[in-house]
């Protein structure tokens, strides 16, 4: 079959998946992913749905752009305060018209014009996989601490030029398994839309919706399927002084859905963040992504990341979960919506 991509008169005839973003603020990097988006190569038909909460910036700008262009593209506008990471994707689950609900965050851009295919191509190869997520590239020059640890953490779910499908057996009786096999990202997902719809939905949590709904579509039984070449490009633009928070929130969601944290000594972090500098430094300076100037910087700044990381380790392990004051007061996301 001829692959084309996709006009609005083919999204008439039927639609096959539903491409929804949730924006906030999203001016950065929104318009390259809707770019992106539309520039798919496919042979069937699809739509872009937009939830956007509140945005104050330019965000709404650029979408409204794009519609004058693209009759696929839906925009819906929530107050911030109705915005839910589980609650809302569940929302656009069923608002969504494609048989199969495509996942984007809005920093997150498909790094090739097959991503749309490949993302959803792993539905047609099992009935029981219900869930994909595909590879996330991180960002050329941002920060090391962050850029190493994706490379890290998607190369160890699979190779690249195959398809790799998880699901629950014997083996999972070592909990080491567990957060491999239930790794899941709704930065770049996939899920079958009558899944989400009738058995398995998000929970409604304040963080970690992701994480969860791919531990619960591995305890039911169904497969879980990562798909590499289904690849965005993503890496969270975090400031020093944000980044300390924004793994206390990371923290503190996966506490919330039950992993164990344990409280980590200053002994063991200061070992951590010695072995992590140490390790980030070498590649840093043979990474050809970054210039010399840069090298120079991120030799003298990355440590600080790698600090700040494991206070926010030890501050969530130690904190309260129920103490909604004491989450707030730390919490990355709640100074940003301040």
């Amino acid at each position: 079959m001829k692959l084309t991509r996709v006009t609005s008169k083919v999204v008439e005839q039927g639609v096959k998946a539903t491409v929804f973003i949730p924006t906030y603020n999203g001016e950065k990097y929104i318009g390259k992913i809707l770019k992106a988006v539309f520039n798919q190569v496919i042979d069937f038909g699809y739509e872009v749905l937009i939830i956007d909460s509140g945005s104050t910036d330019k965000t709404l700008q650029i979408i409204k752009e794009y519609q004058g262009d693209h009759k696929n593209l839906s925009l819906e506008e929530i107050p911030n305060s109705e915005f839910g990471h589980g609650k809302t994707r569940n929302y656009a689950a069923h608002q969504a018209k494609g048989e199969i609900v495509v996942y984007l965050s809005h920093d997150a851009i498909p790094s090739h014009n097959r991503w749309l295919y490949e993302i959803t191509k792993p539905f047609g190869l099992n009935d029981k996989i219900m869930g994909v997520t595909g590879k996330q590239i991180p960002r050329h020059k941002c920060v090391p601490l962050l850029k190493y640890e994706i490379k890290n953490a998607f190369r160890n779910l699979g190779p690249d030029f195959g398809t790799t499908m998880f699901y629950k057996d014997d083996f999972m009786k070592n909990p080491v398994y567990n957060d491999g096999v239930g790794f899941y990202s709704d930065v770049n997902s996939a899920t079958r839309r009558d899944f989400l719809v009738n058995t398995i939905p998000y929970r409604d949590v304040p963080y970690a919706e992701d994480q969860l709904f791919g531990r619960d579509l591995i305890e039911a039984g169904y497969y879980k399927a990562y798909a590499p070449r289904a690849s965005v490009i993503h890496s969270n633009d975090l400031l020093l002084r944000e980044y300390k928070h924004r793994i206390f929130d990371e923290m503190v969601g996966l506490r919330r859905i039950g992993v164990k944290i344990r409280i980590p000594s200053v002994k063991s972090i200061i070992k951590s963040v010695v072995i992590g500098v140490i390790k980030d430094g070498v590649r840093t300076v043979f990474d050809e992504h970054y210039s010399f100037k840069r090298k120079v910087y991120w030799l003298t700044i990355n440590p600080l990341y790698h600090i700040a990381k494991w206070r926010g380790v030890r501050l969530a392990a130690k904190a309260d979960i129920k103490d909604g004051d004491l989450i707030k007061k730390h919490s990355l996301e709640s100074k940003r919506k301040k």
